[in-house]
This record gives C-alpha cells, structure tokens and sequence, in this order.
C-alpha cells in the first residue's frame, strides 16, 4: 500500500493527490519538480497500478513483485532500479535480521518500497524535508539519503557484532567461563547475513563514483564516494570478523578435544587402578586347595593366624597407590 507521496519543487511538499495527474503536470512544465512515493509491503494489483502510471520498466517491475533480490542498481535507459538489504540489530537475542528496500527512481520521480520490519524509512522523509537540501538534488538527492541511511545502520550494527564476538572470544580463552559451540555458530551466522547485505552493495556503488557514473552533479558524486569508504569500512571489519569467528571456532574445537582427551586418560587411569585389584581378587577366588596362601598362618600367642586374606588387600592398596602415583606424576590425573 502507499503509504505517503507528495510533489517536491526546490526541496519543499506539495500536496499530490492523483499519482497520474501529477506526473503529467511535472513532465509537461519541464522544470525540476519530482514525485516521492512511498510504498510498504505492496500488493501486486496495487503496484502495478503506479507502475503503470509512471511507466516503470517490466524486468524492475517484475523483480519487486518476486522480492528477495540480490542488492543492486540497475540501469533502464534514463529509469533505474536499486534493491537494498537493511538490517536491524535485536539487542535481546543479539540477532541480525534483514529487510528490503526496492527503489525506482527516474529523472522526475522516485519510488521506494519497503519489505519487512528492518525496513524503517518513516523517519527519513521527515528528517529530508526539514533539512530540505538534499530534497533539491531531486531523486539522486533522495537515493543518497537512503543509502546513506542504511550503510549507517551497517556501521551500528557492525559495531554491535564486534561487541558480541569479543565477548565470545574472551570466554573461549577464559579458565572460569565455558562457551557452547553453538553459540560461537550462531554469531558466524548473523555475520554471514550481514555479508548477504553490505558485499553484493559495494561494486553497483563504486560504478556510481566511477568514470562512467550516471550521477549528475559533482556535488552528488562526492556523497555517494563517502558512502561507499563507509561500506568499504564496513566489509573490511565483517571479513575479519569471520575470519577470527572461524578462529575461534576452530581453537574451540581445538579445546574441546584436549578436554577429551584429558576426561580420557582420567578414565583409563581409574580404569587401571580397578583392574588390577580386580585380577588379584579373582585369582584368590578361584577357590582351589592347593593354594599356600590360602593356608599361610603364624602363630601369635599360641593361636594361629591366618594372614592370606590381609595380605592379599595389603596387595590391592599398594597397587592402587603406586597406580595412583604414577598417573598423577605423568599428568593423567
């Protein structure tokens, strides 16, 4: 649905009231008046009905009726269409989740679709009409704006994510604290639908810096130029980002087998303090007759003692203390 247009003329609001008589009234006085209109999660019928009337192109048309477009910019003779992937920050679940803004914009108009709850443009037009520079450029002046808008969410949120990860790293390398890998695989996770977002971004802006740009001022040229060192910033932190998350997965990994290696040897070392006692007691439980031990005696006082039975546990216990010694020695216990 539509849920805010009007005409601009040197960066001021006017009223639009019918989307098609607007349009023939701007194109037919020939100055630089253009049409915003904005758009939130638009049915097909109601979209088509201002594609229509603008005349926007049927490929651009068609990618925003499908959604879940790759970012980019595309050039439809002097029309052109731009996808951007916004994002917001969920502070409670440290979770990164994407939107969609859809923008077609032209010499006398722009329009801007938005898809998703990460998709906040409600503020902006409010802030462009109060500072009503930016409104004069026309739609290049309002295609800045909103790009310039969500890379700067980028770099928020980009902070927030080096935040987390540091977090996370100074409890995989902390004694006190233990860390679930899942945990470590979910932040890979935000930081791979931030790289969804910012990368696919970075080549269609530099195209509007470049020598061939379809920018018209030099003064849009230089805006656009510091956007795009701010999502050039922005990759070159979320590339090392993933790289030292798979760092740290990995030296995680790493010490997850050393503490299983070390459960292991603790086992086999209780194991082998077990086994021989064991062995000692089953051979004595054999029962046979002809075994001396079972009828070795001292006499003490004029009674005989039979001391078989204690010197066999005498055995056990020495056993079990030298094993023990010896385990704890080479580090197994």
């Amino acid at each position: 649905m539509i849920v805010n247009q009007a005409r601009y003329h040197d960066g001021q609001r006017l009223p639009c009231d019918d989307i098609g008589a607007t349009m023939a009234d701007i194109r037919s006085g020939g100055g630089s008046d253009f049409l915003w209109i904005g758009m939130r999660d638009p049915s097909s019928a109601s979209f088509e009905e201002v594609a229509d009337q603008l005349g926007l192109h049927a490929l651009a048309v068609e990618d925003s009726v499908k959604g879940d477009e790759r970012p980019k910019i595309e050039q439809y003779g002097d029309a052109f269409f731009a996808v951007l992937r916004p994002l917001r920050y969920v502070e409670e679940t440290s979770d990164v989740e994407s939107g969609e803004i859809m923008v077609f914009w032209g010499p006398d108009y722009i329009v801007t679709i938005r898809r998703g709850e990460a998709s906040p443009l409600a503020g902006l037009r409010s802030r462009l009409e109060e500072r009503n520079h930016p409104l004069q450029h026309g739609p290049w002046g309002v295609l800045h704006a909103i790009v310039d808008f969500v890379v700067d969410q980028y770099l928020a949120i980009e902070d927030e994510l080096q935040t987390d990860l540091e977090e996370i790293e100074a409890r995989v390398f902390s004694p006190d604290q233990r860390v679930d890998s899942g945990e470590i695989y979910a932040l890979k996770r935000e930081v791979l639908e931030f790289k969804r977002a910012s990368l696919p971004l970075a080549r269609p802006l530099t195209q509007l810096v470049g020598a061939t740009s379809p920018v018209p001022t030099e003064e849009l040229r230089l805006l656009f130029r510091d956007v795009v060192d701010h999502l050039s910033l922005v990759n070159d932190n979320t590339e090392s980002q993933d790289r030292l998350l798979s760092d740290v997965l990995s030296a995680h990994l790493a010490q997850v087998g050393v503490q299983q290696n070390q459960d292991m040897r603790k086992i086999s070392a209780w194991a082998a303090m077990a086994a021989l006692p064991t062995m000692v007691a089953g051979v004595y439980g054999m029962n046979f007759e002809g075994m001396p031990e079972l009828i070795a005696s001292v006499d003490v006082s004029g009674h005989e003692v039979y001391y078989g039975y204690p010197l066999a546990l005498l055995a056990m216990v020495l056993i079990c203390l030298g094993l023990y010694r010896l385990f704890k020695r080479s580090g197994w216990l």
